[in-house]
């Protein structure tokens, strides 16, 4: 627990006590929910990490010797009172998962050496004080989500929208123009209407013509236009009580 305005002292035989061992068999050094109030300098000497959490403590600064820690691949600061970052962040070129949501980091505090970060697949802002996003984080190639949602934006540029691999972008809760935009911003990723696993030729007969009926039920259903003059009528349909509500899970699934 904290211990006042100071928070927990974390001694490098704590620090070692926790280290953890990943899915992938990397070491994790966990020190999230310590009541940390400032970045504990004993833990560079255990910079061979592959992972670091620091989530849910009281930081407010990041110094700029995190650039020892250049194994790092996942970084958690989220849930801490950051209002800046440090430069040498985008010498973390190993990172691929980097979560500074919750925080007070405003656009002006965000390094541009972020974009340095080539590798990086998954990063959240989300919660922070954004009232705009730099252009330049549409060097990141290999950006895969992106978490925006609670912040002050208006827009999203398009070098972010476009990135080539980007698969999730959450923007919800952004005073953007009107309610439109926003969806579009919420989830800007271009969607197919058709997907094709396989070609027919490589389907059996039988296959084939199940896929090619339920093809022909989709398009004579397309094509029914229900008439205007005519309201539909159904006399057995009973008002659903209380026992009924209780059930519509069970309706839905049906």
């Amino acid at each position: 627990k904290a211990k006042g305005q100071k928070g927990k002292k974390i001694t490098l035989k704590i620090a070692k006590n926790s280290i953890r061992i990943s899915l992938d068999g990397g070491r994790r050094l966990d020190l999230s929910k310590m009541g940390i109030t400032t970045f504990p300098k004993c833990i560079l000497k255990l910079a061979d990490v592959d992972e670091l959490d620091l989530s849910r403590n009281m930081l407010k600064k990041i110094p700029s010797s995190i650039q020892k820690f250049q194994k790092l691949r996942w970084l958690d600061l989220h849930s801490n009172q950051l209002e800046e970052l440090p430069e040498a962040i985008g010498t973390l070129q190993n990172l691929f998962y980097l979560n500074i949501s919750n925080n007070k980091l405003t656009t002006k505090n965000l390094p541009e050496e972020l974009n340095l970060l080539k590798n990086l697949r998954i990063l959240n802002l989300g919660l922070n004080c954004l009232d705009s996003i730099p252009t330049t984080l549409g060097a990141l190639k290999e950006l895969k989500e992106i978490g925006l949602f609670d912040n002050a934006l208006t827009t999203i540029p398009n070098s972010v929208k476009k990135l080539p691999k980007l698969k999730k972008l959450n923007a919800k809760r952004n005073p953007f123009p009107d309610s439109t935009q926003q969806e579009e911003h919420a989830d800007s990723i271009k969607r197919i209407e058709t997907l094709y696993l396989v070609q027919e030729k490589d389907l059996c007969c039988s296959c084939l013509k199940v896929c090619q009926d339920e093809r022909d039920k989709l398009n004579k259903l397309k094509d029914v236009t229900p008439s205007p003059s005519k309201k539909p009528s159904f006399p057995l349909l009973l008002t659903p009580n209380s026992s009924a509500k209780d059930n519509q899970e069970e309706w839905r699934l049906r």
